[in-house]
């Protein structure tokens, strides 16, 4: 290892993890390259449209620009991590359901934070959630669809 590298540990999606990273690295690049987790994409490199979004410490962050040495002793959630047991959640669902993307580049950072949403605000109103997801964008224009699964999935959560 050289001083340009380093060893980080941390929790991703539940598990304890370490890779060997290069300080100039960002989080994106370390979850494809060492754990084959490729829902997290990077596509402006600037942070601007949300398709690297991950959670880390239960906060979004768009993983383009977070420095995978950041992650070290963190918890790191990706859109590889919202299903459980095989079973989608309600989030996936409804984007299912109500046809919420057509190229599906920016669906995991809009389901992660659609996710963190309802976490925080479980009856939304469409005005918040066009807010919340403002920072994801959808470039096949997918906005009616999206707006249509977020409240769907607030309906199935306040259900279950």
């Amino acid at each position: 290892m050289t001083a340009t590298s380093r060893t980080i540990r941390f929790k991703l999606n539940g598990e304890q993890v370490k890779a060997d990273i290069s300080t100039h690295e960002n989080l994106v690049e370390v979850l494809s390259r060492d754990f084959g987790l490729f829902g997290a994409r990077e596509s402006c490199g600037q942070g601007l449209c949300g398709c690297c979004t991950l959670l880390v410490n239960g906060t979004a962050v768009s993983g383009c620009l977070f420095l995978a040495a950041f992650a070290d002793g963190a918890e790191v959630q990706s859109i590889e991590n919202s299903a459980s047991s095989g079973q989608l959640s309600p989030v996936q669902e409804s984007f299912i359901e109500q046809g919420a993307f057509q190229c599906g580049f920016c669906t995991p950072g809009m389901i992660l934070m659609t996710e963190q949403l309802l976490d925080s605000n479980p009856d939304p109103s469409e005005d918040d959630i066009r807010h919340y997801l403002s920072g994801n964008l959808c470039r096949c224009a997918a906005y009616p669809e999206i707006i249509q699964a977020v409240k769907s999935a607030a309906r199935k959560r306040k259900s279950a």
